[in-house]
């Protein structure tokens, strides 16, 4: 049985983020009728497939009615005469969730402003660190392939109508800002500004994290690599075969390593240089050490592990037989112990109230998905190792992520601890855990094991690959995954070498896991389902590349293109006056041509040209907009262009989103003593839950006694043998 059986979606328009939006809950079972679709693409065809098309206003009417979401994707001009604006629809249906997608939010002093897929990566900050840092700041900003503006929108959009929906508020209203949710990927970037006021440059600094993770020449490609412990480093030089170098002081310990991080990437590559990629990482992964090679999207199409899950899915497009992504959500369900339709454990102002969440999740997924569960209500319980917990207390990642959760410490290498993460799990709702596969079995704390003490529980697990297949037990982090899926290897200008760049892949997977935590709530509740969730990272990834990947199977293998476009032009980014500022511009079609021509003087004569005449023209016009953008301070310009209407936007970092006026307007940023916390990528009718990130076991005590009811003689005694560190 589908998780959303007996959920019904209404999507409204041809906006691709809507559609995404729709695509998600489609594939989870929810019955979604569009109104108004577009299918010019591709890949539009591919995520309006399936889908119900109501045609006609009674047909409109009919299936609003019955909606318990609807989605509509557009600017506030776009509604005020629309039949589909917020007032009508609640006419026909008061208690349906409504989420209104749109490039910068229903509010603030940039709701109207023109924007695009990259001009909204240029504002948002996350062109500013996709690519990671560059020898060369000549090298433009770019966006990432495949319209992940839309993906993340509605990724964003989904996640939170789908909690909304499960709320005691009738009738409430989500605003997601694309800008807003494409900022919060670069989630430690934001709080470090918003705490310090720093921001990372573009131009590389020592080892620009490579000691961390990088990308190493191979044969046939390219292999990442991610030996980040000296534990892991010592098993890396195993895996070249124990070099003489190995023992130099330069390269030992790791800070020594980054101080002298040309010299040994020299040395790696001169090994590397001489296997396959495929091979590089087999090596390095039999020394448990996280590799993947680069792949190209195609390579993805029939592997071992692809087949093992029965990933893809059927689809007609365009007169052939595709594969098309599957869902991400490895499911088993179970029958409830309670009756569908049972009342919850409480009820609240929020969709999660009363809700129990153990979360044993740790660095940035799975803490991010359990920050929204905590901001929608839930009580949710971090457990941690004693020692340094989370590694994302070492910077500001837990500041933020930890924000509204109780932090508790078990020592689980202690049975005593085991007996006490049992008894917990027995009062929650849900799991959510990502460590590597088979700890949580070897634990006594699988969901097998924890069914018997509490068959209601939904228990949600997260892996680089999944949990079942010949991959399953590959050691993986989200940054190798970018590598290994082609996202990394397409997020370049042709002819340079491919980075690993920004954490892309996490916050995304947080997006999903958060709503298809929703989605099993949904399931519990309303058909008796319990829900086991085997989530794989890569198979995400592969979800929200669709464009690349339908095009690799239509007979147009994607290549890296930077920022060049084949459906708009101009379309690109140009140097300012200071310090690597950079303008990006899109011109969609001659409406806005002939604007750009009335402010770039030097195109005038150009002013008859047709999107195929501009793209044959491209650099006499790439040299006239670089000629004009020079001088410029880069914000003016971006907002002398937005003013005609053109979709324009100033390389942000992130330092200027805390300073951002729109923003503020919107009251994105939280207050957190002398500095802000960035909020939720999305804002909700009935608002959300606050609270400072927990020290390091800081509501052991509580909960035990709380949620157990253990007295404070039996806590001393845990703690006395060690159990709570």
């Amino acid at each position: 049985m589908p998780l959303l059986a007996g959920f019904s979606v209404v999507q409204i328009g041809g906006g691709l983020a809507a559609a995404v939006c729709g695509r998600l809950m489609a594939d989870t079972g929810a019955h979604v009728t569009c109104i108004a679709p577009d299918t010019s693409t591709p890949l539009s065809r591919y995520l309006n497939s399936g889908k119900a098309i109501a045609a006609g206003a009674p047909a409109h009417n009919t299936a609003i009615a019955g909606a318990n979401l609807i989605v509509r994707e557009g600017q506030p001009k776009d509604w005020a005469a629309s039949p589909f604006e917020l007032s009508r629809l609640r006419q026909n249906n008061g208690t349906a969730t409504v989420v209104t997608i749109s490039p910068f939010g229903e509010t603030g002093p940039q709701a109207n402003d023109p924007a695009c897929d990259l001009t909204l990566f240029f504002a948002s900050g996350i062109s500013q660190l996709l690519t990671g840092q560059v020898d060369d700041l000549s090298e433009a900003p770019i966006r990432p392939v495949g319209e992940q503006s839309a993906f993340i929108g509605g990724l964003a959009a989904a996640c939170a109508g789908l909690h909304a929906a499960l709320g005691n508020q009738p009738g409430a209203s989500i605003d997601v800002s694309i800008h807003e949710a494409l900022a919060t990927l670069a989630i430690t970037e934001l709080a470090r500004a918003g705490l310090t006021g720093r921001s990372r440059g573009r131009k590389r600094v020592g080892d620009g994290n490579g000691a961390t993770v990088t990308i190493l020449p191979a044969s046939d490609g390219y292999a990442a690599i991610s030996p980040r412990e000296e534990k892991q480093w010592a098993s890396w030089l195993t895996a070249m075969g124990s070099p003489a170098w190995g023992d130099d002081p330069r390269f030992v310990p790791k800070a020594n390593r980054v101080k002298n991080w040309d010299a040994l990437h020299a040395l790696m590559s001169q090994w590397s240089r001489q296997h396959d990629k495929q091979w590089i990482a087999d090596t390095a992964q039999r020394e448990h050490v996280p590799s993947f090679p680069l792949r190209e999207i195609a390579e993805h199409l029939d592997t071992p592990q692809m087949r093992h899950r029965r990933y893809y899915r059927p689809l007609e497009l365009d007169g052939k037989t595709l594969q098309a992504p599957g869902t991400p959500f490895g499911l088993t369900l179970t029958p409830s112990a309670r009756k569908p339709g049972a009342p919850r454990l409480a009820k609240g102002p929020l969709p999660l109230s009363g809700m129990r969440v153990l979360d044993f999740s740790w660095v940035i997924a799975g803490p991010t998905t359990t920050r929204y569960l905590a901001a929608m209500g839930a009580q949710v319980i971090k457990v941690e190792a004693p020692g340094k917990g989370d590694p994302g207390r070492g910077s500001e990642l837990h500041t933020v992520l930890g924000q509204a959760k109780q932090a508790i410490v078990l020592d689980l290498k202690n049975p005593r601890a085991v007996e006490v993460a049992r008894a917990l799990a027995a009062e929650c709702d849900m799991l959510i855990e990502n460590y590597a596969t088979g700890v949580m079995d070897r634990l006594g704390l699988g969901a097998d094991a924890l069914k018997a003490a509490n068959p209601d529980l939904i228990y949600i697990s997260a892996s680089g690959m999944g949990r079942t297949g010949p991959d399953a037990r590959a050691v993986a982090y989200g940054t190798l995954l970018q590598c290994y899926a082609g996202f990394a290897g397409l997020n370049r200008h042709p002819h340079t070498t491919p980075r690993v760049g920004l954490a892309w892949l996490d916050p995304m997977c947080a997006l999903m896991l958060a709503f298809v935590a929703a989605a099993a709530l949904w399931q519990r509740e309303h058909e008796g389902g319990v829900a086991r969730v085997d989530f794989s990272m890569i198979e995400a990834m592969l979800w929200t590349m669709a464009e690349p990947l339908l095009a690799a199977q239509l007979g147009a293998p994607p290549q890296p293109a930077g920022n060049a476009s084949t459906c708009h032009a101009p379309h690109g980014a140009w140097r300012c006056a200071g310090d690597d500022d950079w303008i990006s511009i899109v011109v969609r079609g001659n409406a806005e041509w002939h604007a750009l021509c009335r402010v770039v003087p030097a195109l005038s004569a150009m002013a008859a040209l047709d999107l195929a005449q501009r793209i044959g023209a491209r650099h006499a016009i790439d040299a006239a907009l670089a000629a004009w953008a020079a001088p410029q301070a880069a914000a003016a310009a971006a907002a002398t262009l937005r003013h005609v209407g053109i979709p324009a936007a100033a390389l942000a970092r992130s330092g200027d989103l805390v300073h951002n006026a729109h923003l503020a307007a919107r009251r994105f940023w939280d207050q957190h003593g002398s500095g802000v916390l960035p909020g939720l990528p999305w804002r909700a009718s009935f608002g959300c839950a606050t609270g400072a990130a927990p020290m390091l076991g800081a509501d052991t005590d509580c909960v035990l006694k709380g949620v157990l009811g253990l007295t404070g003689e039996r806590i001393a005694e845990l703690r006395a043998c060690g159990a709570l560190g």
